[in-house]
């Protein structure tokens, strides 16, 4: 007999989220190409990399192609990181133009360039201008406008609560907390629990982030944080399929198999293509080498295989390279 779902739907303004299971906004991870292949498994939302506003309002070409989307992904959401209120404005008319479902505020980046650029998770110091930009982005567009921080700034300054009630009087419309202060960067664990207290202050849908890699992890952050979905990042590296068993586990409480490795080298191989076609040749092998990497990973040789193919530059002795590595373990598994 099926469990009742773990999870409700959430209505994010009139964007409706079936499943809360979230694509994490990851630089260079999260172009379109990846995006795309996550939303077809089954992700309630994808996010694209983070865009810097003012980039997008110069129209840097490479901010551009960051942002693109495709109809496949919908709905998809734009996350922007900046620190004047007037650009963030309007960076995200923008993204309503260019056919964003969502526009998502990012407060959580710990990077150094951009915190030293009063951006990301330095916000999170300043509840003052954090509401001002949270205000003006919120009132520039028509779209529903999230937002996603940490913590905290460090252990002594965990004023993520205190965020979510100004977020929520902005007119946000859902918060994602990943369980670590930007003290942290990604060091030790996400704390859970700690979302359970940036839920109670809140009447807003929240949604758990960080080191959510597994099913038992999917368990273990619900339970933790009281959130209403979860986000998931680094768990969908060279596993794209990871939303769509989240969810069916969630649905079900029935745990999916991997696909099989011929289901995986296809999907491999259809993941190189789509970035050669979204960057071009030259920048498509670069970008897509650390994924050819993680979806080796736990496979036979499979360090031989990444050190070579991150020496790589040529398409074509990428797939060759990519055909002598999983067909033979094919072969292995077929006798």
């Amino acid at each position: 007999m099926l469990r009742s779902p773990r999870l409700s739907p959430i209505d994010v303004g009139p964007v409706r989220l079936q499943d809360p299971v979230i694509l994490a906004p990851m630089s260079g991870v999260t172009d379109m190409p990846f995006r795309r292949m996550v939303k077809q498994g089954g992700a309630g939302l994808v996010v694209s990399e983070m865009i810097a506003s003012a980039a997008m309002v110069r129209e840097n070409r490479k901010t551009l192609l960051m942002a693109k989307n495709s109809p496949e992904e919908f709905p998809m959401a734009v996350q922007l990181a900046g620190c004047e209120p007037g650009v963030m404005a309007d960076a995200a008319k923008l993204n309503e133009d260019r056919g964003a479902a969502i526009i998502d505020i990012n407060f959580g980046c710990p990077v150094k360039k951009v915190v030293n650029g009063h951006a990301g998770s330095s916000l999170m110091r300043d509840e003052v201008h954090a509401a001002k930009i949270l205000e003006a982005t919120v009132q520039a567009v028509k779209l529903p406008v999230t937002l996603k921080m940490r913590t905290g700034w460090d252990s002594q300054n965990r004023n993520a609560p205190s965020l979510a009630r100004i977020a929520e009087a902005s007119g946000i419309r859902m918060l994602t907390v990943h369980g670590r202060t930007r003290c942290q960067f990604y060091d030790g664990q996400a704390d859970w629990r700690f979302i359970a207290e940036v839920k109670a202050s809140t009447g807003l849908p929240v949604i758990a982030n960080g080191d959510i890699c597994s099913l038992d992890d999917v368990d273990a952050a619900l339970e933790q944080s009281g959130a209403d979905g979860v986000m998931i990042g680094r768990g969908a590296y060279g596993r794209p399929w990871f939303l769509k068993q989240a969810i069916h586990y969630l649905r079900t409480g029935e745990r999916l198999a991997d696909p099989t490795l011929a289901e995986q080298y296809a999907a491999v191989r259809a993941h190189f293509e789509a970035m050669l076609s979204h960057y071009g040749e030259e920048t498509g092998v670069r970008m897509a080498r650390k994924h050819l990497g993680w979806y080796s990973r736990g496979l036979p040789s499979s360090a031989d295989f990444r050190a070579a193919v991150n020496r790589e530059t040529d398409a074509d002795r990428i797939r060759a390279m990519l055909a002598a590595f999983f067909l033979p373990a094919l072969e292995r598994q077929a006798a």
